[in-house]
């Protein structure tokens, strides 16, 4: 009984430890099919998606710049190291999700900056999808061509 007790003192590692690690704050974020899962860990300011850097991964400017903004507008950019996992749909889609992901984990890290990201708009999920194929029909809407003879 009192090994198990000291094993398990062992295994924790003491609080030290604990807070040079830093806290990870997870923000999930999703765009039509695609998911971005967001951690936030108290660094340097460090960016990764899938494990490469964002102007790798991103091919248009405009979608690096939109995966930055909650970070600059909240004013926190070199504060915490991001590291993102994005899968499904396209590019598009994913930079999407990932600014959704990124705006949950700072609001999760930092709770005063909720009201700044919600009036930019950076915590509404955008709930367009594809819509369904229908039975008897082409596609979505699209009919087959009608023939009266």
């Amino acid at each position: 009984m009192a090994e198990e007790t000291q094993q398990q003192q062992q295994v924790t590692p003491p609080a030290e430890e604990v807070e040079r690690k830093g806290t990870i704050y997870w923000g999930l974020g999703r765009r039509k099919t695609s998911v971005a899962r967001v951690r936030l860990i108290r660094g340097s300011g460090k960016f990764a998606i899938n494990g490469c850097e964002p102007e790798d991964y991103f091919t248009d400017e405009r979608q690096i710049q939109a995966i930055k903004s909650p970070l600059k507008e909240t004013k926190i950019a070199g504060k915490y190291d991001v590291l993102v996992n994005a899968t499904g749909g396209g590019i598009n889609s994913q930079s999407g999700a990932i600014v959704l992901g990124i705006a949950r984990a700072l609001v999760k890290a930092e709770p005063d900056s909720e009201e700044r990201l919600r009036d930019l708009g950076m915590l509404t999920r955008d709930p367009r999808m594809k819509e369904r194929k229908k039975y008897g029909k082409k596609s979505a809407r699209a009919s087959f061509q009608f023939s009266k003879r």
